[in-house]
């Protein structure tokens, strides 16, 4: 079964303000991004671990500031599932409220529909006893709907953008490889021509590719035509060693450590895959990493040190300078 969540998890984790900012405009305009904003995983993984809720889903709560000088706490919950669920609305709802019950916080709660219904919308939760009433509206949105909005994706600079177009022909394509793989190379050219960082095009290649599994002989045809690709723009960032490295490391930990974790709140198995990863990058780049930095490294469980250093890994110049960049998220 393809990987929807896992990818979508990691999108908003390094490109929030895009996802904000195509998805819910909205709210974007609201956030005073010059503040900054924090990944509250541990207050999620509690209202989750309380809650009868069924499998874990992709949720994201963060801490943003208001243009007003008001803090608030975003839900970010996607729903990555083929069929409507009755009792989605229900499970918005416990989330708002065991959040606003535990933490006495404001809370904005937010979903996407990833699903492939064009009828199944909900954006409310209500119930009602005896002349007692309670309604809760929540904003979502629909992947679906931006087929129809096709051309406005393309010539968008919103990263999120290239994620929510991956997102619709992995689901278009599930029973046309060939398909996929057109529209798969398609995306990746898209990529080279938006003018975006190094890292960015590596970061959404990285997306789309675990977006977009392609049987093993398309998988050696697309790296022909990334060569190319390659060739042709005088950029060789995907075929060189940093996608080898990310495949090891995702074969290795990430991708099933993902899957065997999330039910788990902030899994082990997301943490030793990130380890995976990041080891798996100094070892092509650098030729191997030192027994003391290992242990460092597998020893490492802070998220966003963990983040940081993955974010890192493909550019720094020594295993040392990537060890100074855990170490200050650390303590920072």
């Amino acid at each position: 079964m393809a990987d929807f969540d896992s990818p979508w998890k990691e999108a908003i984790e390094f490109y929030l303000e895009d996802f904000l900012q195509l998805l819910f405009p909205d709210v974007h305009a609201a956030v005073d991004w010059s503040r900054g904003y924090e990944y509250l995983d541990k207050e999620l993984q509690q209202i989750v671990r309380d809650s009868e809720l069924g499998r874990r889903y992709v949720d994201k709560l963060v801490k943003v500031w208001l243009k007003n000088g008001d803090e608030k706490w975003i839900l970010i919950h996607i729903e990555v599932q083929g069929d409507e669920e009755a009792q989605f609305g229900q499970r918005m709802f416990v989330y708002y409220i065991r959040l606003f019950d535990n933490y006495d916080r404001p809370v904005v709660s937010l979903a996407v529909l990833a699903d492939e219904n064009p009828n199944w919308r909900p954006a409310s939760y209500q119930s009602g006893l005896c002349g007692c009433e309670l309604r809760f509206d929540f904003p979502t949105v629909k992947l679906l709907d931006f087929t129809e909005r096709w051309s406005d994706l393309e010539q968008s600079q919103n990263r999120i953008a290239v994620v929510v177009m991956a997102h619709l022909k992995a689901k278009e394509t599930t029973r046309d490889p060939n398909s996929r793989l057109r529209w798969k190379t398609q995306l990746v050219r898209f990529l080279f021509e938006r003018g975006w960082t190094r890292q960015d095009i590596l970061e959404l290649f990285r997306l789309i590719d675990w977006l977009m599994v392609l049987p093993e002989d398309l998988e050696k045809k697309l790296e022909a035509d990334l060569a190319s690709i390659e060739q042709e723009k005088k950029m060789p960032y995907i075929t060189g060693f940093e996608k080898r490295a990310i495949e090891k490391g995702l074969s290795q930990g990430l991708s099933q450590g993902l899957s065997q974790g999330l039910s788990q709140g902030l899994s082990q198995g997301q943490i030793e895959g990130l380890q995976d990863t990041v080891q798996a990058v100094l070892e092509v780049r650098f030729g191997g990493i030192e027994p003391q930095a290992l242990e460092e490294l597998k020893s490492l469980t802070d998220l966003a040190a963990l983040q940081a250093a993955r974010a890192a890994v493909q550019t720094v110049d020594s295993v040392e300078s990537l060890r100074t960049i855990w170490r200050q998220v650390t303590q920072s």
